[in-house]
């Protein structure tokens, strides 16, 4: 099944310390791997706080594809800073067949990552809520790492109750 879209969403998740938490908006974009959507990745990927890779654990060609995704995805993105920029990776789909289907190891996976600066790894199964919670935890961890404060401009309050200002006569608009 193919899936794209966007579904922005409103979470809270526990901060770093786990005594407060803090409310994020979520805009997944979910291109399924498609090149199809490559020529959108520019306006898809900019000011991305995170980059999460999924693969098939079932399906080796989806755990070739990691590297082509990740360096696509840091093309169009243009972070300032790529070496540091968080990705997630997660195993998908560990729940298939009873796991006899499985063709990429979990060492294997691990291996990866760590040849690409220690990336965080989960293995999940969607479909039974196998670690999904904790994938989503670390990467809003991580996003809320890299992610800038932006600076919100507010002008000087003025009073137009209290204008001391003389008005002209005639029209008040």
């Amino acid at each position: 099944m193919t899936s794209w879209g966007i579904e922005p969403r409103p979470c809270v998740w526990p901060t770093c310390d786990s005594t407060n938490s803090t409310t994020m908006g979520w805009v997944i974009w979910d291109t399924a791997g498609q090149e199809r959507f490559q020529s959108l990745g520019v306006a898809f990927y900019r000011g991305a706080d995170c980059c999460v890779l999924v693969y098939d654990v079932n399906v080796m060609k989806s755990f070739d594809n990691l590297n082509n995704w990740r360096e696509e995805f840091l093309i169009q993105a243009s972070p300032s800073d790529p070496e540091n920029f968080p990705f997630v990776v997660i195993g998908n789909k560990i729940d298939v067949d009873g796991g006899n289907s499985r063709v990429v190891s979990e060492k294997k996976a691990r291996a990866w990552c760590a040849s690409k600066g220690n990336i965080p790894y989960f293995e999940t199964s969607a479909k039974e809520g196998v670690n999904v919670e904790e994938a989503f935890q670390c990467i809003a961890k991580n996003a809320l790492k890299s992610g800038e404060e932006e600076e919100i401009y507010l002008p000087d309050t003025i009073d137009v109750a209290n204008s001391s200002q003389p008005r002209p006569s005639g029209c008040e608009c």
